[in-house]
């Protein structure tokens, strides 16, 4: 229960809590985790208020990828710099710090927080990108179209299991969701068969490996992008399963 700014739980008592924002909603429960940098709280409320945005009549496809973490239908390309990358040298040097000093030692325990820490940075990096760039998608569009890609089989490439986990597409779908539900959007997943390979200028397939990173379709001349093509497709096909278009 929450007593006057304070947080009390029962066998624990009265906690003092740093809030970030107003509690919305009935309160159901509480779950409280420790971080490298400290405890966290998370309220789980029902009946939350909602925030509707108002109609922009526009809707997009897009398509999560390597090369750029999002392509929308409209050409326009997202890229992340890849915090885990950029990272990766740093990590490795606290993580040999750490296994040079002592077990059970003060000095081993504090080398192992640094990389604690080093690594929440990283995660909270990618969150607080992931964040930015839902809210950008569904302030701008009434309907998000993308594909339902089923990451952990994904990672079981082990050429891209690190870019993928690093790019965190699921946790970006999930806050993308949240997102559009509170404002009152509409997010689809499609099928991501053959979303790649498909003409969509005329629907014809057009074969390709992954190194082709350019769709030039033999029969209407279409050519742009792989990753465009593919996010055109998307659209087409969520609002085709919608009754949008014809």
């Amino acid at each position: 229960m929450l007593d006057n700014g304070f947080l009390v739980l029962s066998k624990i008592g009265r906690i003092a809590v740093r809030w970030s924002r107003p509690i919305g909603g009935a309160l159901k429960t509480v779950t409280i985790s420790r971080e490298a940098d400290g405890w966290y709280v998370c309220f789980s409320c029902a009946d939350a208020p909602t925030q509707p945005l108002p109609a922009t009549g526009q809707e997009t496809g897009i398509d999560l990828g390597l090369e750029a973490f999002a392509t929308l239908s409209n050409g326009e390309r997202i890229f992340h710099p890849g915090w885990y990358r950029r990272a990766e040298r740093a990590l490795k040097t606290a993580q040999r710090r750490g296994s040079r000093r002592k077990k059970g030692s003060h000095r081993r325990r504090k080398a192992v927080t640094l990389l604690a820490k080093a690594h929440q940075k990283v995660k909270r990096q990618r969150q607080d990108f992931h964040h930015k760039t839902a809210l950008a998608l569904v302030q701008s569009n009434d309907t998000i179209y993308h594909e339902a890609l089923q990451t952990a089989n994904m990672l079981k490439n082990h050429h891209l299991a690190k870019s993928i986990s690093d790019a965190g597409w699921s946790q970006f779908l999930s806050i993308l969701s949240h997102k559009a539900a509170w404002a009152g959007r509409r997010v689809v997943a499609v099928p991501p068969a053959y979303t790649s390979q498909t003409c969509s200028g005329c629907g014809v397939l057009v074969s390709k490996g992954l190194s082709v990173r350019w769709h030039s379709c033999p029969d209407c001349g279409t050519s742009l992008h792989r990753d465009h093509n593919a996010a055109r497709n998307i659209e087409r096909l969520g609002q085709s399963r919608r009754g949008a278009v014809a």
